[in-house]
């Protein structure tokens, strides 16, 4: 997994409520087990019409966003149905923080484990960073993960809560897998000494 330590970009606004793992990453994409290859279907039904074509004006689609890195949005996102595509299409699409007064829990959690730094804030903090973000290529934000802090296109900043394991693990770019090899050495020394114990098992 990447690490996550300090990331500058344009933050993009979508300023919806209730966004869902369908809407982030329809059905149709959920045939695959690959985590590449996702970010075609990504909010497709915000993009695209019944028979393919672009809608006009979905923000990823500007082209002061077409880049982003960083999502403003509204609260609860991520709901509905526990795909962990959501978290692979946006991260396949290169957004590698969410910012939002709140999530759902499942699609939270599926976030720290695949690189992607969700952070929740009061409304009234995600309501400046969407004004930030409203101002297309000039809405270049930074989000500091060792610092707790995001620094908006004025200079002011916004301190952040995050558990302490957790920040371990984006810092370190530590998975699930990651941090059971962490633990190799005395895997492979209990495993040793059980066949030494159990030759028969």
């Amino acid at each position: 997994m990447e690490k996550f330590t300090t990331l500058t970009g344009v933050a993009a606004p979508m300023p919806l409520v209730n966004i869902d793992t369908d809407m982030i990453i329809p059905k149709q994409f959920l045939k695959t087990v690959q985590r590449t290859g996702l970010s075609k279907g990504l909010f497709y039904e915000m993009r695209f019409d019944e028979n393919g074509e672009a809608k006009d004006g979905f923000v990823l689609d500007q082209p002061a966003y077409r880049n982003t890195q960083i999502l403003v949005t509204g609260e609860n996102f991520g709901c509905g149905s526990s795909r962990e595509h959501a978290p692979w299409a946006l991260l396949d699409a290169g957004i590698r923080c969410v910012i939002a007064p709140s999530f759902a829990d499942i699609f939270y959690n599926n976030c720290f484990k695949n690189g992607i730094l969700p952070i929740a804030l009061p409304q009234e903090q995600v309501d400046l960073l969407m004004d930030d973000a409203s101002r297309g290529a000039n809405a270049i934000v930074t989000v500091d993960l060792e610092k707790q802090e995001i620094t908006g296109p004025d200079g002011g900043t916004i301190k952040f809560d995050i558990d302490p394991f957790r920040k371990h693990c984006l810092l370190n770019g530590l998975d699930d897998i990651g941090l059971t090899l962490q633990k190799e050495d005395k895997i492979a020394a209990f495993e040793e000494k059980r066949k030494t114990a159990q030759p028969w098992a």
